[in-house]
C-alpha cells in the first residue's frame, strides 16, 4: 500500500476545517490531508455569547464532533482527523502533545510537506471555553447562563461585537435586570463606519441598556466575584459602576507561540504571524509554510468571510507549487463587515463603505431564533444522530 506524504492543517476552526476539506478534495490520492485540533469537537464560537447567557437552548449542539462530519464529503482516505496539540514545529515535521495512530503506528511527531497554520486567536471566556472536553464546556455555558439569572446587575466590559450581542441578548432576556455596557473608545465597534455605532446606541436606549464610552475600566487583578456579591466597577475616570456579575469581553490573543521557535522573525511585535502576499510566512526558508486566519496577519478585517477567501488561495497555492507555477496574491477587496446579533430576533448585517462609496451597506433583519439555528449548524457539519451528543 502506497503511504501518502502529508499536509497537514494545524487548527479546527472555521477556517482550519475550511482549508482542510478543500485540500482534501483537490489533493486526493497525491496527499493525505490531516487536520490537527486539540479539542475533540469543533466548537461554533459564534452561539458562545448566547449560550452563555440564555436557558432554553440546546448547549450540547455547539459543539460538534469533527468525527465523522468533518471529511464526510471528501474521497475515502483523503483526509484525518487528529486530536492532539501541536507543540512545536521542525521544518518537515509537527511535534505532539501525546502519541497518535497513524499508519498503524504510535507516533508524537508527524512528517509534512506543506503546513497551514489556522490556530485563530483567544478570546476572553465566555467567548473562549476555559476548560477541556465537550460536557466540562457544555456545563460551564449552563453554569454562566444561570450566574446571568441570578444577577441583577450586570456590566459587560467592551463594546465590539460580544459585548454588544451579550447586553442586547441579556436585557431582550431579562428586562428587569440592570444593563450596562462599557467601551474605552467614543464608539462602540470603532473599527467600523460611526452609523453602526448609532444604530447599537438606538438599540440599546431601546433596550434599557446603559451606555457608557469612552472611559476604561480598571479591571482588578484578581478579576471580579463570581458568587453574587455585590462589587463596584471602576472606570479611570473615578466614576464606578455597582454590580453583582461583569462579564469582560476585551481582549483577543494570537495562538502563534507554535511557531516562534522555528521562525521567530515570522512573529510580529502584536504576536500575530506574518505572511507575504502568498500567504507564506515572510521567512523565506519556509516555502511550504502557510498561516490564515485570525492568527495571520493579512491586512483583513478578522472575520469569516476574508478567511474563507484566505483558505481558497492556499489551496490555489499548494498546487501552484506541486507544478512550479507562480503562485497567486491575495488582496484585501472587502472592506470590514459583520453579521451581528441585537437581541434575539433583531440583527443587522453592516459594511463599512467599500471604495467610491461614502455609505455602509446596513442589511436590518429580524429573522432570529433563540437558539440561533443550532440544528441547522449541527447537520451541515455533520454532527450525526443526536447519539452523538
Amino acid at each position: 500500500m502506497t503511504v501518502l506524504r502529508n499536509i497537514v492543517v494545524v487548527g479546527g476552526s472555521y477556517v482550519g476545517v475550511n482549508a482542510a476539506q478543500q485540500l482534501a478534495a483537490s489533493l486526493a490520492g497525491r496527499f493525505r490531508v490531516l487536520l490537527i485540533e486539540k479539542h475533540s469537537h469543533f466548537q461554533h464560537l459564534f452561539a458562545f455569547p448566547r449560550f452563555a447567557v440564555a436557558t432554553g437552548v440546546d448547549t450540547r449542539k455547539a459543539f460538534i464532533p469533527f468525527v465523522p462530519g468533518t471529511f464526510a464529503s471528501c474521497p475515502p482516505g483523503s483526509g484525518t482527523f487528529v486530536q492532539a496539540e501541536v507543540t512545536g514545529l521542525r521544518k518537515d515535521a509537527v511535534q505532539l502533545d501525546r502519541k497518535v495512530t497513524i499508519d498503524g503506528q504510535q507516533l508524537d511527531s508527524i512528517p509534512y510537506s506543506y503546513l497551514v497554520i489556522a490556530t485563530g486567536t483567544k478570546l476572553t471566556p465566555p467567548s473562549t471555553i476555559p476548560v477541556e472536553g465537550k460536557m466540562n464546556g457544555v456545563d460551564y455555558l449552563q453554569k454562566h447562563a444561570q450566574k446571568v439569572i441570578s444577577s441583577s446587575s450586570i456590566v459587560l466590559i467592551g463594546g465590539g461585537a460580544v459585548g454588544v450581542q451579550m447586553a442586547t441578548d441579556i436585557k431582550e432576556l431579562y428586562p428587569e435586570k440592570k444593563v450596562t455596557l462599557v467601551h474605552s473608545r467614543r464608539n462602540v465597534m470603532n473599527k467600523f463606519d460611526s452609523k453602526l455605532h448609532n444604530i447599537i446606541a438606538e438599540r440599546c436606549k431601546e433596550l434599557g441598556i446603559q451606555l457608557r464610552t469612552g472611559s476604561r475600566v480598571k479591571v482588578p487583578q484578581g478579576g471580579y466575584p463570581t458568587d453574587g456579591s455585590k462589587f463596584d466597577v471602576e472606570l479611570e475616570d473615578g466614576s464606578k459602576i455597582p454590580a453583582d456579575f461583569a462579564i469582560i469581553a476585551t481582549g483577543q490573543t494570537p495562538n502563534s507561540a507554535v511557531l516562534r521557535d522555528l521562525s521567530p522573525e515570522s512573529i510580529g511585535k502584536d504576536d500575530f504571524i506574518k505572511v507575504s502576499k502568498m500567504l507564506q510566512i515572510v521567512d523565506e526558508k519556509y516555502p511550504n509554510i502557510f498561516a490564515i486566519g485570525d492568527v495571520a496577519a493579512t491586512g483583513a478585517h478578522k472575520a469569516a468571510r476574508p478567511a474563507a477567501r484566505q483558505a481558497t488561495l492556499v489551496v490555489q497555492n499548494v498546487h501552484h507549487l506541486l507544478n512550479n507555477e507562480p503562485l497567486e496574491e491575495y488582496e484585501v477587496i472587502d472592506p470590514p463587515g459583520i453579521h451581528m446579533t441585537l437581541g434575539i430576533t433583531k440583527n443587522i448585517v453592516f459594511r463599512n463603505p467599500g471604495l467610491g462609496s461614502s455609505e455602509p451597506v446596513i442589511k436590518h433583519r429580524d429573522d432570529g431564533t433563540l437558539d440561533m439555528n443550532i440544528d441547522s449548524v449541527w447537520e451541515r457539519r455533520g454532527g450525526g444522530s443526536n447519539a452523538l451528543l
